[in-house]
């Protein structure tokens, strides 16, 4: 158990001041001040995976440089022994922070609005504006307009560049201003099919601020995808890109393998170090290899208070994975066996491009590659070649990334075996009469058809979940079958025990992954195991007077199936 005094783990709080005030555990990514404020360019663009702690590095700007801040605030941390830049910039700007995360509705209308509430919030937190001795009356009322939650289309493409242009009068100085999420409202726009009046939008919004204006001194945004060629940064020549493709500012956006390691040691959980790094680790932003926060943070407020507990999936239930799903839909037999490589933990080579607009992001096999690449399902696995920094050969990052992909292409496989209703209806009633043969030739196709797990970087248990899952799903579209995985019977658990009331049947199915000459041992084994354990207890009580017991070994697209 992790000691009471020990620091909270700030599970989704993105705010640097309360992490810092309410003495959350805070990895110090403060150097990233330093560098930029050394090396900054008039708009710089960062783009990161979702969950690598854009958000909170985003609050941490906004703590340090703007008017009013809390010196306190950093305190111990490393960018407070850089005296000389601290008495230079620290608390010396105006700034606009907003985040449009929220912008992201089913209709433009919704999107448009929730965009005019984001404006309507900076602007209330900036309302001393209407008492500024600096500002004219005229000042004073166009600023009072963007505290009305109808902006129109005008005011709202207006409206951060006139905060600007009031805050550089009040002040007498220029101001930063921060965008978070930038891409999120046209990816939503490009979902629910409103993507050019966004664009229009956005574009409008960000020509007013970021182009010829004369109240800015540098402006940061993040967000997911580096879509330059979008049209909403036409004309404008002062942008500087930063992706997970570059060197600089490549640490600080993920934990890096001493952060985590100091983690672990601080809560007294170190022995999970190998299965942390195996599961969360494997990412390559730039020259460093990083693990991704969220998933580190999440697993440690779990594990430091139960020493029993493996590492599981915290990035996938903030996404749904949709970029793999268009990959498995689209595939050609090239993409597929590809893919079968990734999950095996080899490497293909592919030539990626970061620069993709959302209009191109589906519109071939070969782009969601780079989708893959640029939101973090795929990592590269060595430095790019100087002479075309294009080319990159692609890995999966780690374990619970490979799960993503072990779980969708499993939901895919059964989607694409349910489309032949009557085959499944026959692959199913196989299992009920005990006809073991013919459910081998049927499940061997439905495998052969779709993606094969490789026995390589995959393990053994994924690879009998894989399976196990699989088959589960394809018995499950029987519905008037009560078919459940890994229920307590007997001594242990039956991988899927399956009731058919109407024949007072029931199924007992133990799953093996073996070498390809070993299939049949294995379902040998399988079978004895399910003896042994008494896995048909349940069924019995239940009132089941038919019992079959299925032992099933698979390797590859290969099957073998042996009832008992």
């Amino acid at each position: 158990m992790c000691p009471s005094d020990k620091k909270k783990l700030p599970v989704g709080i993105e705010s640097f001041e309360k992490i810092r005030r309410d003495n959350f555990y805070y990895v110090d990514k403060t150097y990233m001040i330093r560098d930029l404020l050394k090396n900054w360019g008039e708009v710089n663009l960062f783009t990161r995976p979702r969950r690598f702690g854009k958000s909170l590095n985003m609050s941490m700007l906004r703590a340090f440089l703007e008017i009013g801040c809390d010196p306190q605030l950093f305190e111990g941390l490393a960018i407070a022994k850089e005296t000389e830049l601290c008495e230079k910039y620290r608390g010396q700007f105006p700034v606009i922070s907003i985040s449009l995360k929220s912008a992201a509705a089913a209709t433009f209308e919704e999107a448009k609005a929730l965009a005019a509430r984001t404006i309507n919030e900076e602007a209330r937190r900036l309302r001393f504006l209407l008492d500024s001795p600096a500002l004219a009356p005229e000042d004073k009322e166009l600023f009072a307009a963007l505290l009305r939650p109808d902006l129109s289309d005008s005011a709202l493409s207006r409206s951060l560049r006139e905060l600007s242009e009031l805050l550089r009068k009040h002040y007498g100085k220029p101001v930063i201003l921060l965008i978070d999420e930038y891409d999120v409202p046209l990816a939503k726009a490009h979902e629910n099919g409103y993507y050019d009046p966004m664009v229009h939008l956005i574009r409008s919004l960000f020509e007013q601020a970021l182009k010829t204006n004369d109240s800015l001194h540098f402006a940061v945004l993040t967000g997911c995808l580096r879509i330059t060629r979008e049209s909403i940064f036409t004309g404008l020549n002062n942008l500087k890109v930063l992706s997970v493709s570059d060197v600089q500012f490549d640490e600080y956006f993920g934990f890096t393998d001493a952060e985590v390691r100091e983690m672990l040691d601080y809560y007294g959980i170190g022995d999970s170090y190998e299965d942390v790094r195996s599961w969360y680790d494997g990412y390559r932003f730039g020259s460093v290899n990083v693990y991704c926060p969220w998933d580190v943070i999440c697993y440690c407020d779990k594990r430091k208070e139960d020493p029993t507990l493996f590492p599981e999936s915290y990035w996938s239930n903030t996404s749904s994975n949709e970029v793999i799903r268009r990959l498995l839909e689209m595939s050609t037999a090239a993409a597929r066996n590809e893919m079968e490589k990734l999950i095996a933990g080899e490497s293909i080579v592919k030539e990626i491009h970061e620069e993709l607009t959302y209009r191109e992001l589906y519109q071939s096999v070969e782009n969601v590659w780079s989708v893959l690449f640029t939101t973090g399902y795929l990592t590269t696995r060595s430095v790019p070649d100087p002479r075309n920094r294009k080319i990159r050969e692609l890995g999966i990052p780690n374990e619970e990334i490979r799960g993503i992909f072990l779980r969708q292409i499993q939901g895919w496989m059964q989607e694409v075996a349910r489309k032949d209703p009557r085959e499944l209806e026959r692959f199913c009633q196989a299992f009920a009469a005990g006809d073991a043969p013919l459910a081998e030739k049927m499940f061997s196709a439905y495998l052969e058809r779709t993606i094969r797990v490789r026995d390589t970087a995959a393990g053994k248990g994924w690879k009998e979940n894989f399976y196990h899952g699989f088959l589960l799903g394809l018995l499950s579209s029987q519905t008037d079958w009560l078919v459940t995985s890994n229920r307590e019977t007997g001594e242990g658990y039956a991988d899927i025990l399956v009731e058919i009331p109407s024949s007072k049947t029931g199924l007992v199915l133990e799953l093996k992954y073996a070498g390809k000459d070993q299939l049949e041992a294995a379902c040998h084994r399988a079978l004895e195991q399910a003896a042994e354990k008494d896995y048909a207890a349940q069924l019995r009580e239940d009132g089941m007077e038919t019992i079959r017991k299925y032992g099933i070994a698979c390797n590859r697209k290969n099957c073998r199936m042996l009832v008992g």
